[in-house]
């Protein structure tokens, strides 16, 4: 017999751990190759982990909940025959490499500072969230006070990260103050208790709304948000999808919706304005060389994901429309994967679905700019003609544009969503897809 290891394989770019959400194998079970032997979750999408041989299950070495560093040891697989490795030679030994570097690390940060003993603390802290609050000069006093989203209220990855941002805001306050003077010092309210009656139910929020609601709050503590309207006359592009849409679809196998027409317009309009396609880094700024647009899509939950269409500034309609389409289908299938939604640097998100006229969204982190789309209405309208001014009815929507005021000033903010307004009102009627 012959052990194999099931490791955390690398699941995108960027991504380093992922969390245990449920084991569909237990240990003595018999496993087939390529079958899924449980299931991990990133800080976006939740994938499927199948097995690369066959045999039984013979160890579990996480358990639920737990959280793995991709390229561990996840369990243990007995098989039959020569062993069988999971990895090339040479990539074995660099786990050794990068864990002997970062044990060097730890040894010299120990020497120049004394490191503060969380284990003190009568709370459970992970590994992940002990290095981090080393490195960002967190004392144990304020990691017990941080409220944790995790299992029995255990403070998470996300919720230490979103304390860090929320501190940084202000350098006035030292950086070994309790989280309660902190919030004294930031003149914020303190956290008012909620009356349960006999009758309410109460709901655990799943990981998904936790991870929402963390992003959301870290976003507003850390963009000082701003917005910008305006509404636009889309009669061309109705009249123009209504006019070509059975062919589109009987052409190219795909369904022409409005969204492409719209990220095609956005697309452009980043290019002349390049300043909204940037990130910011503390005190710096970083411009981005491509336009990675995201899209807000629904997942089989309810929750909204957003999937990054990449290089979306050099595809035409037809590949706009087929990536929209296909990043929207997989989302509703739970079927996208971690590289899916990196690399995001700009996003647009589709109010309008929901029958809204126009919205006000939260940036996406670390982006400076959010498109809301609202809802394609029949108004009247003033209409310009040489032989005078009349009223006639007119397709009409809002563009909601938020941006980050630190690093966008209103003029431009309101130039980039006028020259996307431009773009939709000049759609030729006679354009070929």
């Amino acid at each position: 017999m012959a052990r194999f290891e099931l490791k955390l394989p690398k699941m995108g770019e960027s991504v380093a751990e992922a969390t245990i959400t449920n084991w569909l194998k237990q240990v003595g079970d018999k496993i087939e190759a390529d079958e899924t032997v449980l299931e991990v979750a990133t800080d976006k999408v939740d994938s499927e982990l199948p097995s690369e041989v066959s045999g039984i299950l013979v160890e579990q070495l996480f358990a639920k909940d737990d959280i793995v560093q991709v390229g561990q040891t996840i369990a243990i697989i007995e098989t039959e025959g020569i062993s069988v490795s999971n990895e090339p030679k040479q990539e074995i030994v660099a786990p050794v490499e990068v864990a002997a570097i970062e044990k060097t690390i730890e040894v010299v940060k120990e020497t120049l500072a004394v490191p503060t003993n969380f284990s003190d603390s009568e709370k459970f802290f992970s590994p992940l969230v002990k290095n981090i609050a080393k490195e960002e000069g967190i004392s144990l006093a304020e990691l017990e006070n941080i409220t944790g989203s995790g299992k029995e209220g255990r403070v998470t990855k996300e919720d230490i990260l979103g304390y860090v941002a929320a501190r940084k805001l202000d350098t006035r306050t030292n950086i070994q103050e309790p989280l309660a003077q902190q919030r004294t010092t930031n003149n914020e309210q303190p956290k008012i208790p909620v009356s349960v009656n006999g009758g309410d139910e109460i709901i655990e929020m799943d990981r998904m709304r936790k991870l929402i609601s963390g992003y959301m709050m870290a976003s507003i503590q850390t963009s000082a948000h701003v917005q910008s309207f305006i509404e636009v006359d889309v009669t061309n592009i109705v009249k123009w999808r209504d006019k070509v849409k059975t062919a589109f679809e009987k052409r190219e196998g795909e369904k022409l919706t409005y969204t492409p027409i719209f990220m095609e317009a956005v697309a452009k309009a980043l290019k002349d304005f390049p300043m909204m396609n940037i990130a910011v880094d503390g005190d710096k700024i970083i411009k981005r060389k491509n336009i990675n647009l995201g899209m807000a899509a629904a997942l089989p939950n309810g929750n909204l994901i957003v999937p990054v269409i990449k290089n979306a500034d050099q595809l035409n309609l037809v590949g706009m429309a087929k990536a929209v389409n296909d990043l929207g289908n997989r989302a509703k299938l739970g079927k996208l994967k971690p590289d899916d939604t990196q690399g995001g640097t700009y996003t647009v998100t589709n109010v309008g679905t929901f029958g809204s006229v126009f919205g006000t969204p939260i940036i996406n982190q670390p982006e400076v700019g959010i498109l809301a789309l609202g809802a394609i209405r029949k108004v009247p309208a003033v209409i310009e003609t040489p032989e005078g001014d009349f009223i006639g009815i007119r397709q009409k929507m809002f563009l909601s544009h938020s941006y980050d005021h630190r690093v966008v000033d209103g003029a431009l903010g309101g130039s980039f969503v006028k020259r996307v307004a431009e773009y939709l009102e000049a759609f030729d009627l006679d354009r070929n897809f």
